[in-house]
């Protein structure tokens, strides 16, 4: 059994089954900052996982979503009042998209961007543990918002506490506050996001408090993995209705000497490499 450092932490199970059967069946595992992070950058697992019971999907939400923007009807929320309503968001979230199981660890924002804050490694290790998914799904470096590439960073402290056995054998840095869409091609991870928009569409729909208060990301999120898929290829048909990007993160897992911000050093060496000898083989 997990054991939570915040009081309000909670685990939710959808279909009821017990903690250990629940966790043990995940197949793909999405950590993400807040609620909502969740269905954008791990829809391509949702979708996998859905309605089989052969691949089940666990999410993992660190943060308690106090500090979100809010306005129309949650203009007048406090911060306490979004964490409830936030909460119980995802939870409609994991009963829509069939999850096996959700986490809602409840850190503070500021707890979680603290560089030596144990309780949130150990938590994530944990979980891991239990769940031992061969794919799993987090925040890009690249990401712009802080929170984003903190909880990336104690992710990767986690799972070097791990034997190498029991770290999943994928794990993707994925889109959120920056398009991953200037990587090198062959540096890219595409995570076909085709059909079944209406899923799609309802899982970030049941956000409210954001969507009506003020943040569309039900029509941003879809309009860019369209994007994607149009424009990833310059000289071929369309062979997606949807795409979404992500940067492969096992090797910084695995290379316990490289320094998280080297490793965004090289990809940005790359791009700069890769726009810098174009010009130069046509000017």
């Amino acid at each position: 059994m997990i054991k939570f450092s915040q009081s309000k932490a909670q685990l939710y199970i959808p279909d009821g089954a017990e903690e250990a059967v629940a966790l043990s069946r995940t197949t793909h595992l999405a950590i993400g900052a807040h609620q909502d992070d969740l269905e954008i950058i791990a829809y391509d697992a949702i979708a996998a996982c859905h309605a089989r019971q052969d691949a089940w999907f666990c999410g993992v939400v660190v943060t308690d979503g106090a500090g979100s923007p809010r306005s129309g009807p949650f203009a007048d929320c406090t911060d306490t009042d979004m964490q409830g309503i936030r909460a119980e968001e995802q939870k409609r979230a994991a009963d829509l998209g069939k999850y096996g199981a959700q986490f809602l660890l409840h850190h503070p924002s500021r707890v979680v961007k603290e560089p030596r804050q144990p309780a949130v490694v150990e938590e994530l290790k944990a979980i891991i543990e239990e769940t031992r998914p061969h794919t799993l799904y987090t925040h890009n470096l690249f990401d712009k918002h802080d929170t984003h590439v903190a909880v990336t960073l104690r992710l990767i402290e986690a799972l070097r506490k791990l034997p190498a056995e029991l770290r999943p054998a994928n794990i993707y840095g994925c889109e959120v506050w920056r398009d991953l869409d200037w990587l090198p091609d062959q540096f890219k991870v595409v995570l076909d996001c085709s059909g079944n928009e209406d899923l799609q569409r309802e899982l970030l729909a049941v956000f409210e408090s954001q969507t009506v208060g003020g943040k569309r990301y039900d029509e941003a999120v879809l309009g860019r993995r369209k994007a994607h898929a149009t424009f990833h290829t310059s000289h071929s048909v369309d062979a997606a209705t949807g795409l979404a990007f992500a940067v492969d993160l096992k090797p910084l897992v695995d290379d316990e000497n490289m320094d998280p911000a080297e490793f965004a050093r090289v990809q940005l060496d790359r791009f700069t490499s890769d726009v810098l000898d174009r010009i130069r083989r046509f000017a």
